[in-house]
């Protein structure tokens, strides 16, 4: 009897442990050539970017966090290298339950960082891969109506304008067909309510109604809906 009660005991604690896990989020890796500086793992809760853990860094860039997490979203991995530079120093990725490897070297922290574990982090690369060509034609556009060698009479403006437009409209279809295309992913709901949240209605009603049961269920999902009710009740 006793024998048994022990081994119910036993197996309720292993219940619990998985369980746990299915909440759980470690980040870990290696920050080549660091040798003194802060890490912060960090979390935008509302409009207020949050500080989840910290680790002080002194002769060894590895580093390891664990936090609990609702549901999968975007999360920072901040490095303060005490050198007066806030450049190349936070690293965007989109976090999951799991375990997630971070590894990157110290003075190029952000542009040289390789993530794995996380699906959804994953899908949001190829996402912003596939964005990198229209975020460039808009930077040429701004660069060229500010060059002094290019014309600024009324129809070298509405060109560029007009190029602009043309190029906006391209990366908001991109984005829906990506969303449209990726409907059992995480980042979809996202790029719908946060990238391109003043689209047409039908085309972001179309992606919410496709979401995958457990993606309906995840914060950007419900976001979505909640978003589209609202506009619905304002029309």
């Amino acid at each position: 009897m006793k024998k048994l009660l022990f081994m119910s005991l036993i197996g309720l604690l292993l219940i619990s442990c998985s369980g746990d896990s299915k909440d759980t989020m470690i980040v870990n890796g290696t920050v080549k050539g660091l040798k003194k500086g802060k890490l912060y793992l960090q979390h935008l809760q509302d409009t207020t970017l949050v500080v989840l853990d910290s680790l002080e860094i002194k002769g060894n860039g590895d580093f390891n966090f664990e936090t609990n997490i609702e549901s999968p979203d975007i999360y920072y991995l901040y490095l303060d290298k005490n050198d007066f530079n806030d450049v190349n120093d936070r690293i965007t990725f989109f976090g999951e339950p799991g375990t997630i490897t971070i590894n990157t070297i110290w003075d190029a922290f952000d542009t040289e960082a390789k993530i794995t574990g996380s699906k959804s982090n994953e899908k949001f690369e190829e996402y912003k891969k596939g964005m990198t060509r229209y975020n460039t034609k808009n930077l040429e556009l701004l660069q060229a109506r500010f060059d002094p060698k290019v014309k600024k009479d009324s129809l070298t403006l509405d060109s560029l304008a007009k190029q602009g437009d043309k190029n906006v409209y391209r990366s908001y279809a991109y984005a829906l067909n990506f969303a449209l295309n990726n409907k059992d992913s995480y980042v979809a709901p996202y790029i719908a309510v946060r990238e391109v949240g003043d689209a047409n209605v039908k085309y972001l009603d179309s992606i919410s109604k496709m979401l995958t049961p457990e993606v309906a269920a995840s914060k950007y999902g419900k976001e979505l809906k909640k978003y589209l009710e609202d506009l619905k009740k304002k029309n």
